[in-house]
């Protein structure tokens, strides 16, 4: 079996101390994989801390200089424009890697089928990811950072470069999953590397900050449409092991940035987890119902998901469930058909 190749992508701006001791440890610690340092007009003092860094590194490493501060997103595509490795790795130069970290990741998106994956974080810097389920070491998300993140080669060619005119964050890194989700690419967080991450430095006013995230927010939800909440509900009768089909879909919905709250009986619960199925996607979540006074229990899950969530969706989850309480609530078979395509899609790719 070949072993695949690694390119690891630094975008620098500034900083020298803190991106020295990055880079000294990826070097330490990944010794097969080739870096990419993306200088992106840095002061002079940091700029010949990188040039004294490349130098040794030889055929092992390359130096991208940019003439100007052309932001974070165009700084990581100028390096993703020069990788042709199996796989390229984003690391800012905020973030300490680890013994084994890169392994992980690779074995990660290996097992879970991903085509991008990304670790967790500790520290003072470390980014709001979502939690995963106990037990769960590789989960689908599609909430992920640029303090480290990996793409497969394929998933790269197939999806494109990170789109410059959105932030370097949130929006950005949405609006990516969603194009790779539609080539049949899975997104993935893993919890079997955890990365130090220290504070991240940021750049303008707070003002200009803001009025970035709410353009990019503008223009994301305007390609997209915004993100959905429903509340599934399958009746105490149903049983989990009729439910895959459905389920199939709720996961493809999840691909899509939507989220699910499934209120489960006590038997339902227990089979879910029995399947794994409390573990397929962060975009899911499983609510369990009282063994001992269900109704009770039931009526006050779906007050408190309600009431927190004015815009959440009703959903009545098998063709004979009533939704307590909610008149409203639509049958499955409307979302079905909306989301068998993307669920096909991932089908195709694998």
């Amino acid at each position: 079996m070949n072993t695949p190749t690694v390119d690891i992508i630094v975008p620098v701006w500034n900083y020298p101390f803190e991106t020295r001791a990055c880079l000294a440890a990826i070097l330490t610690n990944s010794p097969d994989a080739r870096l990419i340092i993306v200088d992106n007009n840095s002061s002079r003092e940091t700029e010949l801390m990188l040039e004294e860094f490349s130098e040794p590194l030889g055929e092992r490493g390359l130096f991208i200089k940019s003439q100007r501060n052309v932001g974070l997103v165009p700084a990581i595509n100028l390096g993703l424009a020069r990788s042709d490795s199996d796989f390229a790795v984003i690391v800012r130069p905020q973030v300490l890697v680890g013994s084994g970290w890169l392994d992980t990741l690779i074995e990660a998106a290996g097992s879970a089928g991903a085509g991008v994956v990304s670790p967790l974080f500790n520290g003072e810097g470390a980014p709001q990811l979502p939690r995963l389920t106990p037990g769960c070491t590789v989960m689908e998300s599609c909430i992920v950072s640029f303090s480290a993140l990996l793409l497969r080669g394929e998933t790269r060619i197939m999806t494109g470069m990170f789109n410059e005119q959105l932030d370097g964050g949130d929006w950005c890194l949405r609006e990516y999953v969603r194009r790779a989700a539609e080539k049949g690419y899975r997104t993935c967080i893993t919890a079997r590397t955890v990365l130090q991450c220290g504070a991240e430095p940021f750049f303008g006013t707070a003002e200009r900050r803001a009025e970035i995230v709410q353009n990019s927010a503008a223009a994301y939800l305007e390609q997209w449409g915004a993100p959905r909440h429903y509340c599934v509900y399958f009746g105490r009768e149903a049983q989990a092991g009729d439910l895959s089909e459905i389920v199939d879909a709720i996961v493809a919905g999840a691909r899509t940035g939507d989220r699910y709250t499934l209120l489960l009986h006590h038997r339902q619960h227990r089979d879910f987890c029995r399947l794994g199925w409390n573990g397929l996607h962060t975009g899911i979540d499983l609510i369990g119902v009282s063994f001992l006074f269900p109704q009770r229990t039931l009526a006050k899950r779906i007050e408190r998901i309600f009431s927190s969530d004015t815009d959440c969706i009703a959903v009545r989850g098998t063709e004979g469930a009533l939704f307590p309480g909610r008149d409203e609530a639509i049958p499955i078979v409307g979302l079905f058909e909306g989301l068998r395509s993307c669920h096909a899609a991932m089908e195709m790719v694998q």
